[in-house]
């Protein structure tokens, strides 16, 4: 059975009683104690309080010297209680975790002042044609204009003559009128996932969905919302192939990541070839 040792806390009045928050941060006034570690006013911020009433800052005190009394209690209660093994253990985990966020942290900052983010398109070109086999569809993908507006607006037949038809003249009044409509989408040379259109359109939910499917194909639905006018001009399904374009994003990502992994090796060898040639570094025979 692990034995219990007794650590006792004195903590001042401020954990059970009210906490005056006038003491200045920089006073280093203390507020509670635990054996030989003390909470000073220092080592809480002002901004913890912020926008707190006096009653809701005086229980928020109290359960900050609480939680930090618990932690300075089960951290002495480790200390007995645990083996040294157990404990030299932990000492060279946090060791090798504070070495590893220092050398990350001064590594990300080497990186970032040297990494190159310029991407031609014929390295985007040719990550494409090298990773095929990761930008295959899960989903089916769609180029379409919508427009849902309300029934009773007295221009209707003019916008669906002018959304059929979409000259040039028809696309920048539709975008000038647009206020008109409940909600629009009129990039149609995009790809957008059917997942995105289905949300949106009302009425593809109650099994219309099939609809879009077809092209180039011109849908038009109406609900209690009003009417939704639909053109659709390309269809890509599930398990094809997915347009360069429309995976550009994770392309420049490929090959950002795989200069960072090569800037950060280079980085390292130049550190070393450095510290050996200032003589900071040496290795005995």
């Amino acid at each position: 059975m692990i034995r219990i040792y007794s650590v006792f806390c004195c903590v001042g009045w401020v954990l059970f009683g009210s906490c005056n928050l006038s003491v200045k941060k920089s006073d280093g006034s203390a507020l509670a104690r635990v054996n030989q570690s003390f909470l000073t006013t220092q080592d809480i911020s002002p901004t913890m309080f912020e926008g707190l009433s006096e009653a809701d800052s005086t229980i928020q005190m109290q359960r900050l010297i609480n939680d930090w009394a618990m932690q300075q209690l089960l951290i002495e209660g480790a200390q007995v209680n645990l083996d040294d093994a157990q404990q030299s253990n932990f000492e060279a985990l946090v060791e090798e975790y504070k070495t590893d966020l220092y050398t990350s942290a001064y590594l990300e900052a080497l990186v970032k002042q040297n990494l190159d983010t310029s991407i031609t398109t014929q390295e985007l070109s040719a990550t494409y044609e090298q990773n095929k086999e990761l930008f295959v569809l899960k989903e089916d993908l769609l180029k379409l204009r919508y427009i849902n507006h309300d029934l009773k607006l007295t221009n209707a037949d003019e916008i669906k003559r002018r959304f059929k038809r979409y000259n040039s003249e028809d696309q920048s009044i539709l975008d000038t009128i647009s206020i008109q409509f409940n909600s629009y989408f009129l990039n149609d040379s995009v790809w957008i996932k059917s997942d995105q259109v289905l949300a949106k359109i009302k009425p593809l939910q109650k099994g219309f969905n099939n609809l879009l499917l077809k092209k180039p194909n011109f849908i038009q639905l109406k609900d209690s919302l009003g009417l939704y006018l639909m053109q659709i001009n390309d269809v890509l399904a599930s398990g094809n192939q997915a347009p360069m374009n429309y995976v550009l994003p994770t392309l420049k990502q490929i090959i950002i990541n795989k200069r960072k992994l090569k800037l950060v090796n280079q980085l390292k060898n130049e550190i070393v070839n450095d510290a050996i040639k200032n003589e900071t570094f040496e290795i005995y025979d």
